[in-house]
């Protein structure tokens, strides 16, 4: 998950693309009951400027897996979201940085997950939840 900038520059490549396969840590999904499942899918592209700093517009797609946060159910949802961020060789605490050399996507990925998921995950969008008044059958 790296972009070699400097070689990247050498070679007058200032734009292009990325695809590739992330397995993230088990600790990234934040909806209770529920993980991410499988691999992250990873695709984008990056712009190199005259300043150093680097441009990248990327996507991560993913699928949550786990128990509806209302009725306890079994539930999934495929997540896919886009993400444009900057990074630049200096930190300036509003963007990325990277050492001038070569960019590790890794943080930013991570970010796009964790800013992606929903707060809840429901098996079907009109989920009334537990019952708890129905009467018992006997």
């Amino acid at each position: 998950m790296k972009i070699q900038v400097k070689k990247l520059n050498a070679l007058k490549k200032y734009v292009g693309n990325f695809e590739f396969v992330y397995e993230p840590p088990s600790n990234l999904c934040l909806i209770p009951l529920c993980e991410i499942v499988g691999s992250v899918q990873v695709s984008g592209n990056y712009e190199i400027y005259d300043d150093d700093s680097v441009g990248v517009e990327y996507s991560v797609k993913y699928l949550v897996k786990g128990k509806c946060s209302y009725c306890l159910n079994d539930a999934e949802k495929q997540i896919e979201k886009t993400f444009e961020v900057l990074f630049v060789p200096e930190e300036d605490g509003d963007n990325y940085s990277y050492d001038g050399i070569t960019i590790d996507l890794t943080t930013a990925v991570n970010d796009a997950i964790l800013f992606s998921q929903p707060n809840l995950l429901l098996c079907r969008e009109d989920c009334a939840g537990i019952e708890v008044n129905k009467k018992r059958e006997e």
